[in-house]
Order: C-alpha cells, then structure tokens, then sequence
C-alpha cells in the first residue's frame, strides 16, 4: 500500500496536464488506449453507426478523435475530427489522406470557434474523464453542444472522482450536470463491456428538433 501510494504521488507530481500529457503521448508513438481498439471500439461503431443511419445523419464533428483508430469503423457521409494534440491531428490526416469525406484540426479551446465545425451530430468518446483541468472540461462541454445543430453522444462514465484518481490523466466527472439548457437525455445505453470501459452511451437531442 505504501509503495502504491508513493507511486501514485510521483505520478501526479510529474503530470504536465491535459493537452502536454496527450501531446506527449501521441509524439512518442503511445495511442488513445485500450477504448480505441478490439471489442470495445467495434462495440462503439455498431452503437454509432446504427445511429447514424436510423437517424440520416449527414455530419459528424468528433471532439477528441485521438489516434484515429476508432474512427476507422465509423460510417459518416462527412466527418470532422479535431484533438487537442497537434500529434494526433497529424497522424489522423496521414491516415485519412485519400479519404475527402473526413478532415481533423486542432482544437483550441480558447481560440476555438463553435460555428466554423457545426454537424448534425456531435460525438464525445471517453474524452471527458481525461480533462483534468476545470477550465478545460468547462470549455469542452460548451463547445461541444454549440457544434451541433441536432444531437449529442457521449460515451463516458457519469459519476465524480472520489477521492484522488490512480493516474493523474483520469478524472470522472458528473457531466451530465453540466449539460447546457435546451438539450434533453433521450437515452441511456448501459455498456455490456464493463470489464473494459466504466463508459456508457449517453444520447442527448437538442429541445425543439425532431
């Protein structure tokens, strides 16, 4: 116990924040995690895509498309991805380079532009949990309704940190506390894969739309 402790502390001590963690991660070679991989992205595409199709999506904007892995299952008509790392949004244009219907940015927070990435369908995957900073997981969550003009997914865990978090990228959150007026909870899709992901699918439709 002693040992675990000590490691964790070190751990926090050295953890630069969000957006170097990710930065750094993603420069060396290291990927968005076991989420993006195996049975639980396919999992995630079949939830998505079927969306997708009932619904007649014809955009998606992706806050958080990390390595881009995940996105390899995806079926959108058009798709914009951005990332906090400049990393990731490179290695997602070189791996989507011939493909026109998918384009990846950076994302900014405090420079970002709602309006400029607007979609019928705004897609959050096991993003929200690695935003530790207030400020940041604040900003996200207002931008990550205002760019879109129908629906919101989110695929994460709805529940506080307690106490202090093993790894000093991982903080749950309450977020559906923080969702901003004029959007409902249309449906909540419990995770069959609990043993991989303490995420479940939250599918939110804006008030007024059909």
């Amino acid at each position: 116990m002693l040992l675990t402790n000590i490691r964790n502390r070190i751990r926090h001590l050295f953890y630069p924040g969000s957006r170097r963690y990710w930065e750094q991660r993603y420069a060396c070679g290291g990927d968005s995690g076991v989420g993006s991989g195996g049975e639980l992205a396919a999992y995630k595409a079949d939830i998505l895509n079927t969306f997708v199709q009932q619904q007649q999506i014809t955009s998606v904007v992706e806050l958080g498309c990390g390595d881009g892995r995940q996105l390899q299952l995806a079926q959108y008509p058009r798709y914009i991805g951005l990332d906090i790392a400049t990393s990731a949004v490179k290695r997602c244009k070189t791996m989507f380079s011939e493909d026109p219907g998918k384009a990846f940015e950076v994302y900014v927070p405090d420079q970002f532009v709602p309006d400029r990435f607007q979609a019928e369908l705004a897609i959050s995957l096991e993003v929200i949990f690695h935003l530790t900073e207030e400020r940041l997981y604040r900003l996200y969550m207002q931008h990550l309704f205002q760019v879109s003009s129908r629906w919101v997914i989110i695929f994460s865990s709805d529940e506080a940190e307690k106490g202090r978090s093993m790894f000093p990228h991982f903080r749950q959150r309450h977020f559906s506390a923080d969702v901003p007026e004029g959007w409902v909870l249309e449906q909540r899709i419990e995770n069959p894969h609990r043993d991989r992901s303490v995420s479940d699918f939250f599918i939110f439709k804006k008030v007024g739309r059909v």
